[in-house]
């Protein structure tokens, strides 16, 4: 039976998926805003369509968690799971190029 995805966890890919969708134009709002070069009128017109942008696609609301169990803390991120879960699938030989070290 496969395993339903945490709620964290799907609150988490959806903003993941905000963020990277409204990227770009953050971006270039944000670039004219802090362009010191351009006039004081347009840099605030920037300022204001960056501000009403939803809170979802700031890149700050983006949270590491755990993909199985949805933990926030203890995260390795290039497998993006919690240790716990880390260490249940490298002794079970689930992840690959990971064994127990040996010396």
């Amino acid at each position: 039976m496969p395993v339903r995805p945490n709620a964290r966890v799907l609150r988490d890919m959806a903003t993941r998926q905000a963020v990277e969708s409204n990227e770009l134009i953050r971006r270039a709002f944000k670039y004219v805003a802090r362009n010191t070069t351009l006039p004081q009128r347009v840099r605030h017109q920037a300022q204001l369509q960056l501000n009403q942008f939803p809170q979802k696609t700031r890149p700050t609301s983006v949270s590491n968690r755990c993909t199985e169990t949805g933990r926030g803390r203890g995260i390795i991120g290039d497998f993006g799971l919690c240790r716990y879960q880390f260490r249940l699938k490298a002794l079970a030989g689930e992840l690959p190029g990971v064994e127990k070290a040996t010396w």
